[in-house]
């Protein structure tokens, strides 16, 4: 089965070297995850870009849009979304972002809910959706728990994208995390919107005895098993990892065994491919 993890990180981020080495004990470099990807079957990893201008700064003020993967030299497998920091959009930054997307590895664009105080809704974004719908780019959104303690929660509900779906029918939206873990109500989103897809990545950080005990509790996963059901439709779902919180290899068994088996072509590839149409070449 051809396997692309639509959310992974590959940038200088002081907490993502930490839970490599602390938590999930995966080698965070880009030799690290092209060797995981090929021991693992993946073809493509669709990268975050993410940039912090001091060590632990993230959500950082002043990280210069558009934010990239700064650990992602010789790892041609790895293309990557265009972060925006919504501090730092005026005309230049602007200017930069379009020059960005044009480049063939950006594949589209996020938008950090949560991390900077800012809802999907907000007029500080609306340039961002119109170079998306210039370029047909999907946008990503952060939604749900935040890995800093320092983000807002109110930013990232899942009901936020509601508004952004119904404004911009003809931009698609993924909802990285599924809302976790306000599941049902991103649920919801995912099934009124058509516009709207949710990634299920960053649902477990560890290694891969962590995994297999989070899986084998009784409770721990009723809500997303409940939200995925209702939505009823796993053509809206992309497989994603949120590497390096969880290794490759154990994390794909893990969405496998909550994923009916008919839907695995679509939650693991095909609905990339629908969702990011600039992947298709490197394919």
């Amino acid at each position: 089965m051809k396997i692309i993890d639509a959310h992974m990180h590959l940038s200088k981020i002081e907490s993502f070297h930490n839970t490599a080495e602390e938590l999930s004990g995966v080698d965070y470099s880009s030799e690290g995850i092209i060797k995981e990807y090929r021991e693992a079957g993946v073809s493509i990893g669709i990268g975050m870009g993410l940039s912090e201008a001091k060590v632990n700064g993230f959500p950082d003020e002043e990280a210069t849009t558009p934010m990239g993967l700064d650990l992602a030299e010789h790892a041609p497998s790895i293309v990557y979304c265009a972060g925006i920091n919504p501090y730092k959009l005026d005309e230049p930054a602007m200017e930069r972002l379009r020059a960005e997307v044009q480049k063939s590895e950006v594949v589209g664009l996020k938008i950090y809910l949560g991390y900077y105080p800012f809802y999907a809704y907000d007029v500080v974004y609306d340039p961002i959706y119109a170079l998306a719908k210039e370029f047909n780019l999907p946008v990503v959104f952060h939604t749900g728990d935040t890995y800093s303690e320092r983000g807002l929660l109110k930013y990232a509900h899942p009901l936020t994208l509601d508004e952004v779906a119904v404004k911009h029918r003809e931009i698609n939206f993924v909802m990285a995390h599924f809302g976790d873990p306000w599941t049902l109500d991103g649920a919801e989103v995912v099934y009124k919107n058509r516009n709207v897809f949710a990634d299920l990545s960053g649902l477990v950080v560890g290694n891969a005895e962590d995994i297999k005990r989070y899986k084998e509790s009784p409770r721990f996963f009723n809500h997303l098993l409940h939200a995925l059901t209702f939505t009823d439709d796993y053509s809206k779902f992309l497989f994603g990892t949120d590497w390096p919180l969880v290794p490759v290899k154990p994390y794909i068994e893990f969405i496998k065994s909550i994923i009916p088996k008919k839907h695995h072509e679509d939650v693991f590839y095909y609905t990339a491919l629908n969702v990011f149409p600039k992947l298709k070449p490197f394919i």
